[in-house]
């Protein structure tokens, strides 16, 4: 989707950039990963596979991604917004992706990866999901109680981070060994159970009125 394709986000923690041709070749080494192949459910692709994904990544209707990069530890600059010299110096961590294959009126299937294990559980998958959920619901727009996250029903870290973002598990598909939830609606307490999962959340993540007042760029 050409929509964000000169935007960029400003976190705390991780930048959002729209994934462009120079990315390319970092994702095409990610996805050697088996245990990320297994997570995305993708297939593995030849270095040319990829290069047209990516295009049709940035002109399908379809879909919206964002390149997650991880703001410096330390920086020159006095706030979190970057010069585009700097952005481009930034570690690649991980994506964050919305695909609608019933266009903006039908549901909206969010997904996010954190690529490397050293990266992960330093909160940039919360802090970007926030960010990319506000931005598309904004910018689209988009209507919240569409969204859908579909995820392993091994994959604990990944349900409960939904969770926290506001999302109730509301099926198991069986035979894909996957929960299905959706924003704005409670847990289903029987899958729960059935899963071994944890009841409720304490403390969610408010990102729908969430500001991106100040955080949104050019990227060049």
């Amino acid at each position: 989707m050409r929509l964000n394709e000169n935007t960029v986000i400003f976190g705390d923690r991780v930048i959002l950039v729209p994934y462009r041709a120079e990315h390319v070749s970092t994702y095409h080494e990610w996805m050697k990963s088996p245990e990320l192949l297994e997570l995305t459910a993708s297939e593995p692709l030849s270095y040319e596979e990829e290069l047209e994904m990516q295009r049709k990544w940035h002109f399908d209707d379809d879909k919206l991604t964002f390149i997650l990069l991880a703001q410096p530890e330390t920086s020159t600059s006095t706030s979190n917004i970057l010069e585009p010299s700097e952005i481009k110096k930034c570690k690649m961590v991980g994506d964050v992706n919305l695909f609608l294959p019933d266009g903006k009126t039908g549901q909206g299937e969010c997904e996010i990866m954190i690529a490397s294990k050293e990266d992960r559980r330093k909160g940039y998958a919360i802090e970007a999901l926030s960010l990319f959920l506000s931005y598309l619901t904004i910018t689209l727009p988009f209507d919240p109680s569409h969204l859908i996250a579909r995820i392993g029903s091994s994959n604990k870290p990944s349900i409960r981070l939904f969770q926290k973002l506001g999302f109730g598990i509301i099926k198991h598909v069986k035979v894909f060994d996957e929960v299905e939830l959706n924003f704005g609606v409670e847990d289903d307490k029987e899958i729960l159970s059935d899963l071994g999962l944890e009841v409720g959340i304490n403390k969610k993540v408010d990102w729908i009125n969430k500001s991106l007042e100040g955080r949104l760029g050019k990227y060049d």
